[in-house]
């Protein structure tokens, strides 16, 4: 008799579903309904997936989790310092996440920095050496005052809906760079505020989900993927889920199995190469210093960083590094402090990092929360959640370096100038990856949905 005879179904099923990156084969048969996709460009000359020529190849995205204070950090706003204390001139949002209550200075001292004169806190004095590089957007705005909803808002473009995420999106339209790696990974993302949601497919394929990272302390793992069955017999489990697509499934369920296939075979492919991708000792004593990894504050975050620089460097697609709590209702000037302190030296050293190592010209990093915070006090020391305004900043290829674009009210509370809607933020992005926002669709439930629904406006003004 051999192997495979031996082996029960119920036997198969309970052992494959603890191997193969942890993904459980039960979930093969979960109702994925997927009526179809746009066929992207293949252009002449274009890189797959792509409908002009691309200036940015990956993306690294360091986000916030809490909503780290635009204005203590990089919206100098010279009228808080002036009016301290006072009421708000000006009408507060008719809706508010909690009542706040008058005027709160910063804390910190700004200073202008490089030829730019860019502002900055001394929250971030490694960042602000880099500002000649960074092009910051301060009128950024969204629509929830939740962190739920402004998760979602920010990641999948949709607040109220299931709906695929940012990366999800990046990876169904242009797919990877490395077959033995996913084109989607979120290092340590939060599992709360809508958890899986923030990095998942929806009812896009799902092996366009984001593969989650676990870091912590000195450890990066992926959790069960060191397999726990020899080669041959992940082998048989592997052509046991291609013969079930001859067995009766047709339609969105030959669709569905087809998609966990993919997702099985790459798990089963990284078994090879992402193990080694984890082994930041390897990097260079002086390397480790630079990302702040030296058993201080920023140790830990500095490692996630570096992880990120490995994987995007190894051609994964979009990488999202996530950093919590920036959520300070109180204790505004000693959290802010003690975050700023973790981050601070960890992403100067990204950007230090990928422009030493020729993977600036076509990397894109991203920086920012899911909102920003009131300029009006909460308490004696906190402020309150403000999706009105709120300030990203990105680098890499195909922006202009040293650009400040959009500015919020005087005192920060509503984006003014040159607003920048979420969904303008997601076309601008897939814009640079050489994705028309328009044109990246999917039909299911009988409409072609898109990152950015039916709105988005390319900021073209801060193209390069």
């Amino acid at each position: 008799m051999d192997l495979w005879n031996r082996i029960d179904r119920r036997t198969f099923l309970g052992g494959i579903s603890q191997g193969l990156a942890g993904l459980a084969l039960a979930d093969l048969l979960s109702p994925q309904r997927s009526e179809g996709s746009e066929v992207l460009s293949d252009d002449s000359g274009l890189e797959p997936g792509c409908h002009f020529p691309p200036k940015v190849k990956r993306v690294i995205f360091v986000f916030m989790h809490g909503g780290p204070s635009h204005i203590d950090t990089f919206d100098y706003k010279p009228e808080l310092i002036r009016l301290h204390g006072q009421p708000l001139p000006i009408a507060k949002p008719r809706i508010q996440f909690a009542q706040t209550g008058n005027l709160l200075k910063s804390p910190w001292e700004f200073k202008q920095y490089g030829e730019s004169g860019a502002w900055v806190s001394d929250l971030f004095p490694n960042v602000a050496k880099h500002v000649d590089r960074l092009t910051f957007i301060k009128s950024l705005h969204g629509s929830n005052e939740a962190h739920g909803g402004a998760l979602l808002k920010i990641h999948t473009g949709s607040d109220t809906f299931v709906r695929p995420s940012l990366g999800a999106w990046i990876s169904y339209g242009l797919g990877t760079q490395n077959a033995n790696l996913p084109s989607f990974v979120t290092i340590n993302p939060t599992l709360g505020h809508g958890g899986v949601r923030n990095f998942g497919s929806a009812f896009l394929p799902p092996n366009h989900q984001g593969t989650r990272i676990a870091v912590s302390g000195k450890e990066a793992k992926l959790e069960n993927l060191v397999p726990r069955h020899g080669d041959a017999l992940q082998r048989l489990g592997l052509d046991y889920v291609r013969d079930m697509e001859r067995v009766g499934a047709a339609g969105s369920m030959l669709e569905a199995i087809e998609a966990k296939e993919k997702t099985f075979e790459l798990a089963y492919r990284m078994q090879s190469e992402a193990l080694g991708r984890f082994q930041l000792e390897s990097e260079t004593e002086e390397t480790q210093k630079l990302y702040g990894i030296d058993g201080g504050p920023s140790d830990g975050f500095g490692r996630q960083c570096l992880l990120a620089r490995r994987l995007s460097e190894a051609g994964v697609r979009f990488v999202q590094v996530s950093h919590a709590y920036w959520d300070q209702h109180s204790e505004l000037k000693q959290k802010h402090a003690e975050l700023a302190g973790q981050v601070d030296v960890p992403i100067a050293g990204l950007i230090e990092d990928l422009q030493r190592r020729g993977l600036f010209s076509e990397t894109l990093l991203i920086w920012g929360g899911e909102f920003g915070r009131t300029p009006t006090a909460q308490g004696d020391n906190g402020r309150d959640h403000n999706p009105h305004a709120f300030t990203w900043w990105m680098c890499g290829p195909g922006i202009k370096p040293g650009l400040t674009w959009g500015a919020s009210d005087d005192f920060g509370f509503y984006a003014q100038q040159d607003k920048v809607h979420v969904h303008d933020l997601h076309a601008t992005l897939l814009h640079l990856l050489g994705i028309d926002h328009e044109r990246l669709t999917f039909r299911y439930g009988g409409r072609d949905f898109r990152l950015t629904d039916v709105h988005g406006r390319v900021v073209r003004e801060l193209f390069a």
